[in-house]
């Protein structure tokens, strides 16, 4: 049974129509979506079947491994499969696809080795730059390479290119592209500022917030530091107050494993930081 993305509540819905329309008609297309529209993972899912890919492959670029790993993985959720069916993912040194994957989630620097084995892309039907933004010389170099082989080789390859914030005009220019804009998924937010800090106690401030949020207000908590430092000796301080928390660091020099752990669900049910 096809995937039916207007089941899920998110504004992207809104615009997929849109994007079919004019994917159909042209082969490049921009995505406008705040964070949190659901683009992502909605917008690859909804254009798997349609007939301009002749049952060729979507590739989405994300710029980070962490990214790709939770992005395929939601995807695999919303279809109700395991990773590595209809959704797999490609990293350095894991590769989590099979043949009868149809969306690949790879890292920049993946999809740079792809064009340079394969410069036609034979088998993809549509290349994703996902959160194109978060500029890198990979995602750059990436993108001069897919539209040379549009241009030359295969006018029938779409490419998208979804961001959040980006000068909008500039780049439907370059890419001489029609734009599609989405709007964001609003939530209250209450602004608090503490006052003065000291940088140096850092950790034990952000924990002294962090324990009088849990106590006054439900749900769980995430909190950015500048660097590894101070997340493990915040995490030091909280692991001695919170006993009944799962309390997870996040950073980059963390196993697969570690990372894919902070990111999901609970299992226990327990409150997560």
């Amino acid at each position: 049974m096809p995937f039916n993305p207007f089941s899920i509540d998110l504004p992207i819905t809104e615009v997929i129509p849109d994007v079919k329309k004019y994917l159909s008609e042209q082969n490049t297309l921009i995505v406008n979506a705040p964070p949190g529209a659901g683009k992502s993972t909605l917008l690859p899912l909804a254009l798997m079947d349609e007939p301009w890919l002749g049952g060729k492959k979507i590739i989405m670029l994300e710029p980070r491994r962490l990214a790709t790993k939770a992005v395929a993985t939601r995807m695999a959720d919303l279809l109700g499969e395991q990773i590595a069916q209809t959704v797999g993912y490609r990293i350095r040194f894991e590769n989590r696809t099979s043949e009868q994957t149809q969306i690949e989630v790879v890292t920049e620097g993946i999809l740079t080795r792809m064009i340079h084995s394969d410069n036609s892309l034979e088998g993809v039907g549509m290349v994703i730059f996902d959160e194109f933004h978060e500029r890198s010389i990979h995602a750059d170099v990436a993108m001069a390479l897919c539209r040379e082989a549009q241009q030359v080789l295969r006018p029938d390859l779409r490419i998208m290119v979804m961001s959040a914030t980006l000068d909008m005009p500039q780049l439907t220019k370059l890419l001489n592209s029609p734009m599609v804009q989405s709007q964001g998924k609003q939530y209250p937010v209450d602004v608090v500022y503490t006052g003065e800090t000291d940088e140096f106690l850092l950790p034990e401030m952000t924990a002294r917030i962090i324990l009088k949020a849990v106590r006054e207000k439900e749900g769980d908590v995430l909190a950015f530091f500048p660097g590894q430092g101070e997340i493990k000796k915040c995490e030091e301080i909280l692991k001695k107050e919170l006993r009944d928390f799962a309390i997870h660091p996040l950073y980059g020099q963390l196993t697969p494993a570690q990372q894919h752990s902070a990111i999901m669900p609970n299992k226990q049910g327990k409150r997560k930081i």
